[in-house]
């Protein structure tokens, strides 16, 4: 599904923060990154959902080279990937069926075909009876599931999550962590950059480590 062959990352003509990188990710998987702050995650993440082309190497997904790739290909792709940002990146003066509704407006969805998902996924990450109260009113738990439901309202192929329990509490930490395991299980290739240790310490999944922009494959034990 996705796959890196000695892939380089830097910013415009600093020395690169990503070095020979390669790994790959099968459909169905669920992966850790890890690593120190600074060690790279977050610029790791930037290439798996297409934010920014590798320096060097070479990046395949869904099939395609992503160095040929044009736009049209590229905006198809991105509708394959959904995205869990730390700091949320909800629209607070909507409401939460609005903002989970949004990707799917922009797709050119009907509201009678949005109405259902919307409200089924609201259901699921248990906010369903407060879909039309607006995101600014949501704890900092809350807005992270609703920031999970708009990830995945498109049925993404590959969902990626940056530091999605670095802003909650540990009893959400666990519901989080719970949602993205079901996603899991229904399909989805999920990625979760993190540094708390508690997460990758007690489940049992492989974990692409970072240090200083190398990238060193810890398999899940067993494996």
């Amino acid at each position: 599904m996705v796959r890196f062959d000695n892939v380089g990352m830097r910013y415009g003509v600093a020395p690169e923060v990503l070095r020979d990188i390669s790994f790959s990710l099968e459909a169905g998987s669920f992966h850790f990154i890890t690593g120190a702050s600074g060690a790279g995650k977050s610029s790791l993440l930037r290439l798996l959902y297409l934010a920014h082309r590798p320096s060097r190497g070479l990046i395949t997904m869904f099939q395609h080279d992503l160095a040929t790739a044009n736009r049209v290909t590229l905006t198809a792709l991105r509708r394959k990937i959904g995205i869990v940002f730390q700091d949320f990146r909800l629209l607070d003066h909507m409401t939460l069926r609005e903002n989970v509704a949004l990707p799917l407006k922009i797709d050119g969805l009907s509201s009678a075909e949005i109405e259902s998902p919307v409200e089924e996924l609201l259901d699921w990450i248990g906010l369903g009876k407060r879909m039309d109260v607006h995101a600014s009113t949501l704890s900092g738990g809350e807005k992270q599931r609703l920031a999970i439901a708009r990830a995945v309202v498109r049925r993404p192929s590959l969902l990626l999550a940056d530091e999605p329990t670095g802003n909650v509490d540990p009893d959400n930490s666990v519901h989080l962590i719970g949602l993205f395991r079901e996603l899991n299980k229904l399909g989805t290739s999920v990625v979760v950059a993190t540094h708390d240790e508690s997460l990758f310490t007690q489940l049992n999944y492989p974990r692409l480590h970072l240090l200083d922009g190398s990238l060193r494959f810890i398999p899940a034990e067993g494996n």
